[in-house]
């Protein structure tokens, strides 16, 4: 009975992330409920209760959630983008809805966010002592060199977690002995930011632990399968150790995209691992960070 009941959990959470990925994938399009349910295969009634268990929070609330932080990335980092081409960008179909919702999520306009509150607030992750003490150890350190790529779509099998800290190291530790099983270890292995940690909680940064396969899982449970799109990215190759990479996504996010002529897009950043800190003893990294931008 266990295993059937760990069965139907894994059928369950399988199914939100094929609705999930939907979602993140491209936050412009029509995420209703109806939509999302017909990507998970449940009927719309089902669907809302299921993802809630799954999620944590209603799919609506969700949806509007992603769209706002997305949209507040957009402000504090593409200056120079109309207010009204980031609300279209990131799914409102009007300046005024846009406006409501984000002042009610944000206590503050989007101009008085992008004028006053991008220049005030303090990154979330500085409330941990451990990052704190890295973001002051290495913050003042100059980026490397950046390189631009044309990168193509990767398929990748996943495992996903909400929060960023030493629990990842669990996630990684269950994808990797899934990777051993299906002799799969010697696969390059990448971490999907999908949250921007300058302004979101640790706690509810959105993480995702990949290895990157040649074609989608033909069996889905625990880890599932999907792609990574392609296109054009900004390079920055790091090494350090734990505590160290989110002062410096903090950095390229806030100094170094704003002075570039680009524009990020709405699919997430990912690290390129050739040593996985969350995989290692001395919790030491060396990784390629890829930011997706676009002229336009």
């Amino acid at each position: 009975m266990l295993y059937i009941a760990l069965m139907a959990n894994y059928q369950q959470s399988s199914r939100v992330n094929d609705a999930l990925q939907y979602i993140h994938s491209d936050i412009n399009r029509n995420l209703s409920a109806a939509t999302l349910a017909a990507q998970a295969r449940y009927c719309e009634h089902h669907f809302h209760r299921v993802f809630h268990a799954v999620v944590g929070e209603p799919v609506n609330q969700y949806v509007r959630r992603i769209r706002l932080e997305s949209s507040a990335n957009h402000l504090m980092f593409n200056p120079q983008q109309p207010i009204i081409e980031i609300a279209e960008k990131c799914g409102f179909r009007s300046l005024s809805s846009f406006s409501q919702a984000f002042k009610k999520q944000f206590l503050a306009s989007p101009g008085q966010w992008r004028t006053l509150k991008a220049k005030s607030i303090a990154p979330p992750y500085l409330q941990d002592p451990e990052l704190a003490s890295a973001y002051q150890r290495i913050y003042s350190l100059a980026l490397p060199e950046v390189q631009f790529v044309h990168l193509p779509d990767r398929h990748i099998a996943y495992i996903r977690h909400l929060g960023y800290g030493r629990a990842i190291k669990k996630t990684w530790q269950l994808l990797h002995a899934w990777a051993i099983a299906e002799g799969l270890e010697d696969n390059n292995q990448l971490g999907l930011h999908h949250s921007n940690p300058t302004q979101t909680p640790l706690d509810q940064c959105r993480y995702v632990a990949c290895i990157e396969i040649d074609a989608p899982l033909s069996k889905r449970g625990l880890v599932n399968s999907t792609v990574i799109p392609g296109g054009l990215h900004a390079r920055f190759d790091f090494s350090g150790k734990y505590g160290e990479l989110l002062p410096r996504i903090s950095k390229i996010l806030q100094q170094w995209l704003p002075n570039s002529g680009l524009i990020a897009t709405t699919t997430p950043a990912f690290a390129l691992y050739k040593k996985n800190q969350f995989l290692t003893s001395d919790e030491k990294y060396q990784l390629s960070f890829f930011l997706p931008v676009s002229f336009y």
